[in-house]
């Protein structure tokens, strides 16, 4: 069998005999937390600029079509793929949405509004529609560990610019949509091969701006249901799709392919539980600098009017998106380009404390004219930390280094993400997200019937059938 026909055999395995309870209740809490982000990413101001979110939405709207899977947050009936597009932009709108280590990339924002408006389309049961996030959160975390390369330290995609999250989320949701679409394996495998036509995605927009990036998921939720959708019509994809000689890999990777990574102990071993919560809507290179600050506030009393100097050491290959180029870092053009900065995201950690310690508002473009923040701003400097750089992707490490008016230097290194596999968030924690991401956007009763809903295995009013 080829590559993409075990994908394909794994994928209709776990959907006709289910998956582990224990994948089951992460998946579950998986669907919660991109509903919250979905609900929160309209309610965030975007300035002078279109919001993605509403932009795609306009679009969508002008399309039109059947109505078969809502907008979340809204009575608003689109499409299918519409209404994946649109939730998967919103998803993925915040940079809030979960992170699978090593391959770097953020599966469920692209899968999960695929599976909920394909399962809203037809009519899918609670439980169809999480085993299909759990095939497709898989498969995409494998195909991005395929492109990891452990001499670089590093996913080859990344290397050369293409982002993982929409190159391979295209493909976990095709997976995930065509299981609801009732596909055999043979589908599935069509499906899977037709989306490795469809997947795109530049990251230039976390160096520089622009607001491209953040539509992403969502294109990558779109086209996966419109792959499986082809599919369905007779449509097929090549056999070899992924490790052919002008196939996904060659094509993407630079001929660069790890077999092992893609289908080894497939069903056994589930890369979908080494995947990261966000605790802070911000770019993960950045989050251990934020632990290490908040550490440093809670324990040492840092006060960031005391600051004259910050270090911030990193992993080498993490420069060139959160520290460079230093004068878009240290001046970010809006508060969501400040996600993307090591030296701004330091300096709204000293001066924020929202939500788990970071939150949404802490990102607004008023924070550019905070004359302090913008102070603490240019005083970080980010260099790379050789032992960040060792534990590199598996981690997303730093080191901490402020030296104070009074002549104290407090140094913090953090090993471990907080809302990974070694420092989890708690399920209170997870709650505490949902609840506040939601509550822009509904009211705290019906999101709290929400999450006891999701929580205990049903899909409540977001995800029935509008027809």
């Amino acid at each position: 069998m080829t590559l993409v026909q075990q994908l394909a055999a794994f994928a209709v395995a776990a959907r006709d005999h289910g998956v582990p309870d224990a994948i089951d209740l992460d998946v579950r809490r998986r669907i919660l937390d991109i509903v919250g982000l979905a609900l929160a990413a309209p309610t965030v101001s975007e300035g002078t600029d279109i919001a993605p979110g509403d932009a795609v939405l306009k679009l969508a709207r002008q399309w039109a079509g059947a109505a078969e899977a809502y907008v979340l947050g809204t009575d608003i009936a689109l499409p299918a793929p519409s209404a994946a597009l649109v939730n998967g932009t919103n998803a993925h709108a915040l940079d809030f949405d979960d992170t699978h280590l090593p391959s770097v990339l953020h599966p469920s924002a692209s899968v999960v509004p695929a599976a909920l408006a394909v399962g809203q389309a037809t009519g899918a049961t609670a439980e169809a529609v999480r085993r299909a996030v759990a095939v497709g959160n898989e498969i995409t975390n494998r195909l991005g560990m395929g492109s990891y390369d452990p001499s670089i330290g590093n996913s080859v995609f990344f290397e050369h610019g293409l982002h993982a999250t929409s190159i391979c989320g295209t493909l976990g949701a095709a997976a995930a949509a065509s299981l609801l679409y009732g596909l055999d394996a043979d589908g599935v495998a069509h499906a899977v091969g037709i989306a490795a036509s469809m997947g795109a995605g530049v990251i230039e927009a976390n160096r520089t701006g622009g607001s491209v990036k953040r539509i992403h998921c969502g294109w990558a939720a779109h086209s996966g249901v419109v792959a499986a959708q082809m599919a369905a019509a007779g449509v097929t994809g090549p056999p070899t799709v992924l490790e052919g000689r002008f196939g996904f890999y060659e094509a993407l990777s630079r001929g660069f392919l790890a077999p092992d990574a893609v289908v080894g102990d497939l069903g056994d071993r589930w890369e979908l539980v080494r995947t990261f919560y966000k605790p802070y809507p911000s770019n993960h290179f950045t989050h251990a600098g934020i632990d290490a600050v908040l550490a440093m506030r809670r324990e040492d009393g840092l006060d960031p009017h005391d600051v004259l100097a910050i270090e911030l050491g990193v992993a080498a290959p993490t420069l060139r998106t959160i520290a460079e180029p230093r004068d878009e870092k240290i001046r970010p053009r809006t508060g969501y380009h400040g996600k993307f900065s090591g030296p701004y995201v330091v300096a709204t950690a000293l001066m924020g404390g929202g939500g788990l310690g970071v939150y949404l508002d802490d990102f607004s473009d008023e924070g550019l004219h905070d004359a302090e923040r913008m102070r603490l701003c240019a005083l970080v400097d980010v260099v790379a930390d050789d032992e960040c750089t060792a534990s590199f992707p598996h981690q997303f490490p730093a080191v901490l280094r402020v030296r104070t008016r009074g002549g104290a230097t407090l140094e913090r290194r953090i090993r471990h993400n907080r809302g990974g596999p070694q420092n989890p968030l708690s399920a209170d924690e997870l709650g505490l997200k949902f609840t506040l991401n939601a509550t822009r956007s509904i009211s705290a009763a019906t999101a709290a019937a929400w999450r006891d809903e999701v929580l205990a295995g049903s899909l409540p009013q977001f995800a029935v059938n509008p027809v």
